[in-house]
């Protein structure tokens, strides 16, 4: 009986912690793709771009619960880059080789966060490889991706 006391008080806490966290709505993302980026997609390939569109939703998504609970992101995706040749980039061009073919990578983006009491804040963030030298060995999307961390990053810590 002694033990059950013991877990009273922590069960209590855990209750009201989950009660609070469920009044605080989930932070929403909307990413919508530029028009210079749009006249892209045919060759990156839909696929891959969705993918990233998803992938800079869960970056930004997990940054703004962090630092703006309830707050809503309105971007612009302006531009992406592959560090290497995409899946439709290698079927329309046989030349390109997947493992030898590089490039500088990266994402642009523009928009606004707007906080859960209403006040708006302009975002503009981009991230390209500096050096094709830093490219060997990353992944189709690696400087894509590192742009959307380094992009919530940003946001984690108030700098957008």
């Amino acid at each position: 009986m002694r033990k059950l006391a013991f877990f009273a008080p922590l069960a209590a806490t855990l209750a009201v912690a989950t009660i609070a966290q469920a009044q605080v709505p989930a932070p929403t993302v909307n990413v919508t793709v530029g028009p210079e980026l749009r006249r892209e997609v045919d060759k990156l390939g839909d696929r891959d771009v969705n993918e990233q569109i998803a992938g800079l939703q869960s970056q930004v998504g997990k940054a703004l619960a962090q630092r703006y609970p309830g707050a809503t992101a309105n971007l612009v995706l302006v531009d992406l880059k592959p560090n290497r040749p995409t899946i439709e980039q290698v079927r329309r061009s046989p030349g390109l080789d997947p493992i030898r073919s590089v490039s500088i990578g990266g994402a642009a983006i523009k928009g606004e966060i707007v906080l859960a009491d209403g006040q708006t804040r302009p975002v503009d963030y981009s991230y390209f490889t500096p050096d094709l030298r830093d490219v060997w060995g990353y992944s189709v999307w690696r400087d894509a991706d590192r742009a959307f961390e380094r992009f919530g990053d940003q946001i984690e810590r108030g700098r957008f």
